[in-house]
Formats: C-alpha cells, sequence, structure tokens
C-alpha cells in the first residue's frame, strides 16, 4: 500500500519532536553530573551512542520544520537573517554558560576548598595561563568540559540554509554530501583548531554534520507528512539486533574485550579509525550506526509515538518546546552540581537532591516561559496535527514556532 502523504501546517509540531528532545536533556544533565547513581540509566549505560548524539539530530530536524517553508521559493536573505541571528545567539548563550561555569569554580575554590576543580574539565589554564585562557573562551579556541556543545551547534547553523535547501531540492545529494564530508574529515582529521591546548574541537562540526543533516532530511519528510527512512521489515530486524547487540555488549566484560579486540585487528589491518574505534569527537561507525539503529525503532509508529505524545508525558515535551534555555540553565545546574559534590561528596541523599533540585528548577524555568510566551487564542486554534498512529492531543501549546 502506497504511504500516506499528511504535510504537516506551517507552525504545527510533532509531539515526538519535543519528547525526545526533552528527555535528551534531561539525560545530558544526568550525565553532566557524574558520581551519581542517576546516571546509569542514561542511554549511554545501553550502547555506544548518548543523549549528545539524539540532540543534534533534532535540531537539524527541528531546524528543517523551522525554517523550511521560508526557504520554499529558495535561498533569502531575511532566512540568512534569522538563522546565523540563531548562530549568534547560540555563541552568546555559551559566552554566558561559560562565564558562569567560571564564576562557581573559582567561587568553589576561593571559599570552600575546591581547588581540585581547577585541574578539571579543562579549567587548567585559567591559573597556568589566564591571559590565553581567556582569548581561548572569547573565540571558542577553549572549550570547557560539559559546556562545549553550543559552539558546535552555531558552526552548523551556519551552514544550515546551504543544507536545507539542498535537502529541498535533491534529498539524495544532501544525503551524498553529508556522508562524503564525514568521510572526508574523517580520513584527514579535519576539525577546528584550539587555543591553547593543541588539537581541535572536542564536538568536531565536519564530524557531527552529519547527524544535523540527516535530521535536516528527516525533518523535511516530516513536514512533507512522509518518512524519510520507510518502515521495512529488512531494515527493522537488523537495527533491533544491533541496538541488543550494542546493549549486551557494553554491560559484557567478554564482550568488550573480545569485541574490543576485533576493533584493534581491524585497525592494524588499516580500517580508518573512524570507521571502527568509539571516538566521539568524529562520530565513529560503532557510535553512528547505534543511533540510527536506535532512532529509526524509536520513530516507528505505534506504542512509541503514543507514549511520546501521552499527558504523562507532557512534563518531558515542556522541557523539549525551550530546547536552548533550558539545555543552557542546565549546564551551569550540573557545573553546581559538579562543585557541591566535589567540596561535600556526600551520598545518595545529597545526590538526590541535586538531581531532582536541578531538573525542578528546569521544568518551573520552562513552565514559565510556556506562561509568558503563550501564543495568541488565534494561533491556538490551529486544527490538530497527529502523529501517525497517535490520536491528537488537544493541547494548544504545541503549534507555537516549530523551534524556539
Amino acid at each position: 500500500m502506497p504511504e500516506t502523504k499528511t504535510p504537516l501546517p506551517s507552525g504545527a509540531r510533532d509531539p515526538r519532536l519535543d519528547f525526545f528532545r526533552g528527555l535528551s536533556l534531561v539525560m545530558i544533565y544526568l550525565n553532566h553530573v557524574p558520581g551519581t547513581i542517576y546516571e546509569h540509566f542514561t542511554s549511554r549505560n545501553f550502547g555506544h551512542s548518548d543523549a549528545a548524539e539524539g540532540f543534534v539530530f533534532m535540531s537539524g530536524c527541528a531546524a528543517a520544520l523551522a525554517y523550511g517553508p521560508k526557504m520554499a521559493e529558495g535561498l533569502n536573505w531575511p532566512i540568512f537573517r534569522r538563522i546565523w541571528g540563531r548562530s549568534w545567539l547560540l555563541y552568546m548563550v555559551h559566552i554566558l554558560t561559560a562565564v558562569w561555569a567560571i564564576a562557581i569554580v573559582s567561587g568553589a575554590a576561593l571559599w570552600f576548598g575546591g581547588e581540585a576543580l581547577l585541574t578539571k574539565n579543562a579549567f587548567l589554564p585559567l591559573t597556568t595561563e589566564p591571559l590565553a585562557f581567556l582569548v581561548g573562551i572569547a573565540t571558542l579556541g577553549h572549550q570547557l568540559g560539559y559546556v562545549n556543545i553550543l559552539p558546535m551547534y552555531a558552526v552548523l547553523l551556519l551552514g544550515a540554509p546551504f543544507l536545507i535547501r539542498l535537502g529541498q531540492r535533491w534529498p539524495l545529494g544532501l544525503l551524498a554530501f553529508t556522508i562524503g564530508f564525514w568521510v572526508l574529515t574523517g580520513m584527514t582529521r579535519l576539525d577546528l583548531p584550539n587555543y591553547p591546548f593543541e588539537g581541535g574541537w572536542f564536538f568536531n562540526p565536519f564530524a557531527w554534520q552529519l547527524l544535523f543533516s540527516l535530521g535536516i532530511l528527516t525533518g523535511l519528510a516530516l513536514r512533507n507528512g512522509h518518512r524519510f527512512v520507510p518502515v521495512k521489515s529488512w531494515l527493522i530486524w537488523p537495527a533491533a539486533l544491533w541496538a541488543i547487540l550494542c546493549a549486551i555488549w557494553v554491560k559484557s566484560d567478554y564482550l568488550m574485550e573480545t569485541l574490543g579486540h576485533v576493533v584493534w585487528q581491524l585497525r592494524q589491518w588499516g580500517a580508518p579509525f573512524f570507521l571502527v574505534d568509539f571516538d566521539k569527537t568524529y562520530v565513529s561507525g560503532p557510535r553512528l550506526t547505534h543511533f540510527l539503529a536506535l532512532g529509526y525503532l524509536l520513530s516507528l509508529p505505534g506504542i512509541v509515538p503514543r507514549i511520546a505524545a501521552s499527558a504523562v508525558m507532557k512534563p518531558v515535551r515542556l522541557l523539549g518546546r525551550h530546547g536552548l534555555p533550558i539545555f543552557a540553565t542546565g549546564t551551569v545546574l550540573a557545573i553546581f552540581a559538579q562543585a557541591v559534590k566535589e567540596v561535600h561528596p556526600g551520598g545518595f541523599l545529597q545526590d538526590t537532591v541535586l538531581i531532582l533540585g536541578g531538573l525542578s528548577i528546569q521544568w518551573a524555568f520552562a513552565a514559565i516561559r510556556e506562561r509568558i510566551k503563550r501564543p495568541p487564542q488565534s494561533a491556538a486554534q490551529m486544527p490538530a496535527i497527529p502523529t501517525p498512529g497517535v490520536p491528537a492531543l488537544p493541547d494548544p501549546h504545541r503549534f507555537a514556532a516549530a523551534a524556539r
């Protein structure tokens, strides 16, 4: 039976996007407060990829949904101004979060005996090369640990108009370009430079553009009412088997040793590192294929879309609708939680307060923003756009702009 196409009206939202983006924000916060029991329940403990891959993929999807309709007739100056303005906003938010991270760590070291924090997460040049450190922070050449994903996203947005337009005109051309550029990046180790440290960015935008572009292709297809990758049994079973194998792999010492030796042997035979290693900077093969398998399975019609659209998941969708401010707030709160744990290790009760308290603050902030930025009544009365297999939600907030 041919696939039914129901184009997504401009301004409408797919609840799955908000849900998974909100879920990614929760898991990023848990992962950014290491040493708690809660970090053991995030996706990185059940495969080779983590929430960062999902966040970048969904950012590409949201960009296509938000900006694609305004590029239907081609590239134009208003769309450049809007997207590049968003990139500038990301830079400013990154600088703000970096300044707060520096202030929190500095305060912990000055007044609470947290000097050890200055030796972690790339804070050391603050004490050894303070002038070079400041230059690096401002120019994005020096990025602090746990405060380093927004620069990559800002760079990706600079190229977003061209990627979206290419995806509109020639989807397979964008697919070929993004895979080819990823391969070229891995083969040449192309990256943006660090300063004052040597090397390149941890989140290499030239490699991560692959996930961003795949998100664009997915978003463009969603806007047109169909899937970029169709539902096929010959795709479902390999994806499911690979996701299961990866989940067992990361939990099994035997598989870690055995398959780790296989990877080592492939490297000895000359296999490119970015195809077989577990390098996050270059979105290496095992991480990429695990994310693609997991993303494909989660996109299938049925129970997952129903969960994403359910009333009980409304708080998670609320976080996802306000992705950038919630991510920035969570980043600052995570650095604060790290400082608290360094100064006072505490235990399960303290960890619970830090984790649940931080998530509660983020949710409250999102709720306040939702209240302030509630769309006018005329916009709220737009018809509901059902996710495949999911009844339309009566929540009018879903129909605000597709990406803030």
